[in-house]
């Protein structure tokens, strides 16, 4: 019998919102092809297809939506262009864009896309504007399917339940995009945590010692969640740096936030 030719990879190809986030995985793909994500869906580009992304505010002039709602955002706010066997992020809007953590990207600027998932957030005055970025490194056998291929899944940091929910409490600033995020404090977790967590027993020193724990386990993997790897005064330091790396590893995600919704 004849053998089934394998199905023909588009260089450039739409992706429906329907596909949901980069976080959860790719479908088949060429290794280095980028893929780019919106609210309302986004579009994959091969590295040899010599086509430049284009991403902004107004949806009819470019290739992913971001920040459709916002005049604070370009109605071409950039684009990205493959450079040899790399992908450049060129920012030709007015606000900035942020990379994960607190490195941005200026109006006029430009930056390299590491080979990873990241997520970026275009920063306007109300809220900050996410456009999910990605680029494959493998190829997927064939008809493997889109949760199975080049899953971020197994880059995941492993929390408790109780892990989860308190990181996700200090982290609702990041998770719901506001402006220049930062952790609640211990009081402010503590008396979250009675609210939706009724019967349970949640105090300051209970969130504190839960959050320290997680940075003494991944301090050996991850830099700059020990003291003695920041220099002072720390503040909110070590858990910014905790916090934009569970971002970073889709470890804790927006929808997380239905953890902290009142229980009946």
């Amino acid at each position: 019998m004849p053998t089934a030719m394998p199905r023909r990879l588009n260089k450039v190809d739409i992706l429906p919102k329907e596909i949901g986030s980069l976080a959860h995985g790719l479908p088949p793909a060429r290794p280095g092809t980028l893929f780019v994500m919106g609210l309302n869906g986004g579009m994959s580009v091969a590295p040899d297809a010599r086509f430049d992304l284009v991403f902004g505010r107004c949806e009819p002039d470019v290739h992913v939506c971001v920040g459709g709602n916002d005049p604070h955002v370009s109605r071409k706010h950039g684009y990205i262009t493959c450079e040899g066997s790399r992908w450049i992020l060129h920012n030709t809007g007015r606000l900035a864009i942020r990379f994960p953590g607190s490195r941005l990207v200026l109006g006029g600027h430009h930056a390299e896309l590491p080979v990873a998932y990241t997520p970026l957030f275009i920063v306007a005055p109300r809220q900050e504007h996410l456009l999910e970025v990605r680029i494959a490194t493998k190829t997927a056998p064939p008809g493997q399917g889109r949760h199975e291929a080049d899953t971020y899944d197994a880059e995941k940091w492993d929390l408790t339940p109780a892990e989860h929910l308190v990181l996700v409490c200090l982290s609702q600033r990041y998770l719901r995009q506001e402006p220049h995020p930062q952790p609640l404090t211990w009081s402010q977790v503590a008396e979250e945590l009675k609210r939706v967590r009724r019967g349970e027993r949640w105090t300051s020193k209970r969130a504190a010692h839960l959050v320290t724990d997680v940075r003494k386990r991944l301090s050996p993997k991850v830099y700059g969640l020990v003291e003695e790897e920041v220099p002072p005064p720390l503040g909110n330091t070590l858990n910014h740096n905790l916090i934009t790396e569970l971002l970073v590893t889709a470890t804790i995600v927006e929808a997380d936030l239905a953890l902290l919704d009142e229980r009946r």
